[in-house]
């Protein structure tokens, strides 16, 4: 009896702690399928895709995520401007394909950042190492990122004639 109590509780603890685990980063999804409809979306909200690759392992990219939800403004700049896509790359799946379209984003670490107009243009790559501070981001360069590169920056109408 005693041997199944502490099997159940290491169970339930083991259950416990995976169910914690942020799940971002899908490496069964069809990704080139997925940034199709999240540019389809961009496009009819007026917004540019947000790829976020990286993945489940990477803490950088748990952390980024994890800063961008619990800071209200990051969380609006990015509700506002993007459409937010976690782009795979894992042992199960490296998405080879997806980020050679996207100039090989990998070469720069993870997270890497590439933002897609509402066309699917890929207009920039963001190594994340610039957006660091510490043992987490600088919420200063990480707005100042989103803001820079988010439609209403690039707008011309923005800059007279």
């Amino acid at each position: 009896m005693r041997n199944f109590l502490i099997m159940f509780c290491l169970l339930v603890t083991v259950g416990f702690a995976s169910a914690q685990k942020p799940m971002l980063y899908h490496p069964d999804a069809d990704a080139a399928k997925d940034i199709e409809q999240a540019i389809a979306r961009a496009k009819a909200e007026h917004k540019y895709v947000l790829i976020q690759g990286g993945g489940n392992w990477c803490g950088w990219c748990l952390e980024f995520a994890r800063l961008a939800k619990e800071d209200p403004q990051l969380d609006s700049v990015i509700n506002s401007a993007f459409v937010w896509y976690h782009l795979n790359f894992s042992k199960e799946n490296q998405n080879k394909a997806v980020f050679a379209k996207y100039g090989y984003a990998q070469r720069f670490g993870f997270p890497v950042f590439i933002i897609l107009d509402e066309n699917g243009q890929r207009l920039h790559t963001q190594n994340s190492e610039y957006l660091e501070e510490g043992k987490s981001y600088s919420k200063r360069k990480v707005q100042a990122f989103l803001e820079m590169w988010s439609p209403r920056a690039l707008n011309p109408a923005m800059y007279g004639n």
